[in-house]
């Protein structure tokens, strides 16, 4: 299955993303792009496995992305 075809099964599901520099976000999947931005809403953002604050909304720049777990 191509990752494309994953995160279109994603949205509007929680899912957790991995990016460089140990941060990473968990939140609903709202949606991306071909470039894997994405959109996240009722995020929280993850830093050394503690939750550090809660947002709304959040997009993702996708030259950031280590992993994307559904």
């Amino acid at each position: 299955m191509k990752p494309l075809a994953v995160l279109n099964k994603s949205i509007n599901q929680q899912v957790i993303v991995e990016l460089k520099g140990r941060r990473g976000y968990r939140g609903i999947l709202d949606g991306y792009d071909p470039h894997m931005n994405l959109v996240l809403r009722n995020a929280e953002e993850i830093l050394d496995n503690d939750v550090r604050r809660k947002l709304d909304s959040i997009i993702v720049r996708g030259d950031n992305v280590i992993y994307i777990s559904p």
